[in-house]
């Protein structure tokens, strides 16, 4: 008689985590991961302050920059509270770097957007930051493709987008 045999199933994202925990070479990536987000902090940080902002302001500056937002989803995407980007983005319109418009959907909510003056300099800040520029330029095309689906996998978002 033959055994039958049950089929494996991937183990769950959880107790994959579980199991990996003392895994040396995780605890490497950790560690690698946080060394990156300290040096770009530094390096962002620093480029902000040589164009008079503080690295909040260039966060909003940079994303309005791509495009006005109305205040609540500058604030969902940054992760802050809306009263913080209300307080930013009225020092960033002092400075004629932002202006608050009416909302093309719905005139009664306002929306932010980068002026020109912002988006110089928004761009100037983010061509001004080659701590990720240069150790990327040792990659391949490929390596770099799979080293952006590897962090787009980590962060829960869709692959396939460009």
């Amino acid at each position: 008689m033959a055994a039958t045999r049950t089929p494996r199933t991937d183990p769950s994202p959880s107790s994959r985590l579980r199991s990996s925990r003392g895994c040396p070479i995780q605890l490497e990536v950790i560690e690698l991961i946080g060394e990156i987000v300290a040096r770009y902090h530094q390096e962002y940080e620093e480029a902000a302050s040589r164009h008079g902002l503080t690295g909040a302001q260039a966060r909003v500056l940079g994303l309005l920059s791509l495009g006005p937002l109305p205040m609540r989803q500058v604030a969902q995407r940054l992760k802050c509270e809306p009263s913080n980007v209300t307080g930013i983005v009225d020092r960033l319109e002092a400075r004629d770097l932002v202006e608050r418009q009416p909302s093309p959907g719905d005139r009664r909510v306002k929306v932010a957007a980068a002026t020109e003056e912002g988006r110089r300099i928004a761009r100037a800040l983010r061509e001004s930051l080659d701590f990720a520029r240069e150790p990327l330029a040792g990659l391949s095309q490929e390596e770099r493709v799979a080293f952006r689906d590897m962090l787009r996998r980590m962060l829960g978002t869709d692959v396939g987008a460009v």
